[in-house]
This record gives structure tokens, sequence and C-alpha cells, in this order.
């Protein structure tokens, strides 16, 4: 893979993760809620959920998820109950935050794992990942280290990306005074959640 080719890709990907959705609302939530060192376990969770759909699209199974319906439903419908979920518990989330007293009643493993979800069960990554992956592989060339690149790339980037916005997010913090704010803060979230279910519900494959 030369170089022009990566560095076009490495543009489309850093485009692709700035992009609002599902894993942004998740992390500059839990930044704001929890911390940044605490949100480091949903940024790796995000990208253990990115790479499964990498992982899929690299053995294949990614284009079967995508020209199949009936996969494609289940696994959209599953993220989009799972992120409606996400949504109402945080309208229904007591502020938790302080100046003086971080939140400590939620753990990094259970971060991590929502984080997880969150990333596997939205189907439009792999149909943008079919969609994408084959426009920068030179078929002349061994495609398996080709895939590596583009995946470790996206990977990267996300990574980079998450932790801007969980960076920029935990910041907030120091600006919230009150519960009343917090609880506001937490129904913006669970609605920005809402949506983002209400959107992949409208995917199609």
């Amino acid at each position: 893979m030369n170089i022009e080719v990566w560095l076009a890709y490495l543009a489309t990907a850093v485009v692709f993760s700035v992009a609002p959705g599902s894993g942004t609302v998740n992390s500059i939530s839990n930044g704001m809620v929890y911390g940044f060192r605490k949100s480091l376990a949903s940024i790796v969770g995000l990208q253990a959920g990115l790479a499964f759909h990498i992982i899929l699209v690299g053995v294949g199974l990614g284009a079967i998820v995508a020209q199949s319906e009936m996969a494609f439903s289940v696994i959209k419908w599953v993220g989009v109950i799972y992120l409606v979920w996400l949504g109402v518990q945080k309208w229904r989330e007591k502020a938790v935050i302080s100046l003086d007293t971080p939140a400590d009643n939620v753990s990094a493993q259970s971060l991590f794992r929502q984080a997880v979800f969150v990333n596997m069960t939205n189907p439009k990554t792999i149909v943008f990942l079919v969609a994408l992956f084959p426009q920068f592989i030179n078929p002349n060339e061994p495609q398996m280290m080709q895939l590596i690149i583009l995946g470790a790339t996206t990977v990267l980037v996300d990574t980079c990306v998450m932790l801007c916005y969980v960076s920029l997010a935990s910041k907030l913090t120091g600006y919230i005074r009150s519960s009343r704010v917090m609880n506001t803060l937490n129904r913006v979230f669970g609605s920005m959640f809402i949506g983002c279910g209400a959107l992949l519900a409208s995917a199609r494959a």
C-alpha cells in the first residue's frame, strides 16, 4: 500500500470517527459523568467493538451481513433496543457528580462492556467498512496485510478522536455547579442515545 492511498484512507477514517454517532455520545457522556481516567475503559470497549467489525469484514462475514436483510435486521434491532435502553437509563439517572465527590458507583468493567455492545450492535459500521475497504485495497498486492493496515489505522484514528471527546467533556465537569444541571445533562444525553437508536432504526442494508 503506497503512502498516497494510505493518506487518503486516513482522511476518510478521521471523517468517519469525528462524525457524531452512538460511540461519540457514549464517550462525551462518560467523560462528563465519570472523568477522563475512568472513561478510558469505555474507549477501549469502543475499539474492541470496532475491531470486531473489522475482523468480520476481513474474513468476509461483513459482506454477508451487508447483503442479508435478515442478519442486518437482527443486529440493527438489537442495537436499537440497547441504545433506547441506555437513553431511558440516562433519563432516570440521578446526579452523581459534584466538584468534591467523583462518581464511583459504576465500575470501569461496566463502562467497557457497555461501550463494546454500543459498537458491536451498529451494523452500519460493517456496511461502511464493506463499502470502504475495497476502494483502498490493491488486488495485485497481499490483501491481508492491507486489511491489517486499514484496520489498525481505523482503530488508531478512532481512539485518538474519542480521547479528544472524553478529554474535552471531562473538562466541562468543572463547570457543573448543581445537581439540577447534571440531571438536565443526563436527559440531554439520554435523548441523544434515543435519537441514535431512532437513526439506527431507519438504517437499511
